[in-house]
């Protein structure tokens, strides 16, 4: 079977990591199908994985109108029995086999145009895009990739699908670093601090998670937020926030972290933060908990699905209980049972997951869509 992989995504984060591992692990199980994957030209020198892998160029960015008009050439004309979009913005009129993965439904849950750099017109007409490749590529899919199994009720639900359309594979941590070279984090592990990895959306909820901080009592006065993550315009944004609230010395904005610095950002935080309002599968607690950081987290249904009992919940629009669960865990007399207690759970909940297992999987995923394909055209 010849697989074409859409990686144009890869470097980035989310996503990119998704195919970083999905295409690594691919490569260690599977050495009959041959792989092309489909490439940015800033990744054109990308090593490839095995002699079954190949990579064409495809430059083109996705959510545009280029991608809609050409890349479903450069797909067609290397005659895939199937491909593989590892997000929802797949070319409508591609005419072959796919499957595609849909991480989350973050984009039908908050519709406001907070959430987008364009002027209002421009943001509505890129929404009514968005709707329509959505819906498409769900109907037209062999098979639908999704990462839990809230996210996948979502999509039966919302889009009308059939729920054995729908696979869940879920993601996993990996940990194969070293903290050699990495930024000296001495000084916020003296006072010690909190820990948010991931973008500044507002689904994050991280303007809440500033007046948690403006509201701490005594025992966490000392403490300050570290927020990692690329600096774009939401975080711009929050920063004009945190200089707004005189927070200037209470939140630190790290940036941009490598595997070893979030690996070494992780093993002396006081607990992983993470206070969204909506996820498909959260990662980084999954990567907090297997470094024995304890995870604070918002209690919502794809948190408790992926975490179980192996994190602290907290209701996400109430700054009180934030503030009480993080000064629960801030807590003198309590800190040490309450870290040990969601760290010991915490490395057994993560052993649970796996990018081989994923891996294998969506092997299978792509055998039952040929396959589905070969009975059709046999009929």
């Amino acid at each position: 079977m010849r697989i074409g992989i859409d990686a144009r995504l890869w470097g980035q984060t989310g996503v990119g990591r998704y195919l970083e591992e999905l295409v690594a692990n691919l490569a260690k199980i599977d050495h009959e199908d041959r792989y092309t994957l489909f490439l940015r030209k800033s990744h054109q020198d990308l090593p490839l994985p095995g002699s079954t892998w190949e990579k064409r160029p495809a430059d083109i960015c996705w959510h545009s109108l280029k991608e809609q008009i050409l890349m479903p050439f450069i797909l067609w004309r290397e005659h895939l029995d199937l491909v593989h979009f590892p997000y929802f913005s797949v070319p409508i009129f591609y005419p072959g086999k796919f499957v595609v993965t849909i991480h989350d439904l973050i984009l039908d849950h908050f519709e406001t145009g907070k959430a987008s750099t364009l002027p209002f017109f421009l943001y509505k007409i890129k929404r009514l895009a968005y709707k329509l490749v959505m819906w498409i590529a769900l109907h037209r899919a062999a098979k639908i990739i999704t990462v839990s199994n809230v996210t996948k009720q979502e999509i039966v639900d919302h889009y009308k699908i059939k729920p054995e359309k729908v696979v869940v594979t879920y993601e996993a941590a990996n940990n194969q670093t070293n903290t050699q070279g990495v930024k000296d984090i001495t000084p916020l592990r003296c006072k010690g601090y909190f820990l948010y990895v991931g973008n500044a959306y507002p689904h994050k909820n991280l303007e809440r998670l500033l007046e948690v901080m403006s509201n701490v009592k005594c025992q966490m006065s000392n403490v300050r937020l570290v927020l990692v993550g690329g600096e774009d315009y939401f975080y711009k944004q929050l920063k004009d926030k945190v200089k707004e609230m005189g927070l200037i010395e209470k939140v630190f904005f790290y940036g941009s972290a490598t595997r070893e610095e979030l690996k070494n950002l992780y093993k002396n935080a006081i607990a992983l933060v993470f206070p969204s309002l909506m996820e498909g599968f959260g990662l980084p607690g999954i990567e907090a908990m297997s470094l024995d950081c304890p995870v604070v987290c918002s209690d919502i249904p794809a948190l408790r699905e992926v975490y179980g009992e192996a994190a602290t919940y907290f209701n996400p629009y109430d700054i009180d209980d934030i503030v009480q669960k993080l000064e629960e865990i801030c807590s003198n007399d309590l800190n040490h049972d309450i870290r040990q207690r969601l760290a010991e759970m915490g490395l057994k909940q993560v052993k649970k997951y796996s990018w081989k297992k994923l891996a294998r999987q969506t092997l299978e995923i792509y055998k039952s869509a040929q396959a589905r394909r070969e009975l059709i055209e046999a009929e």
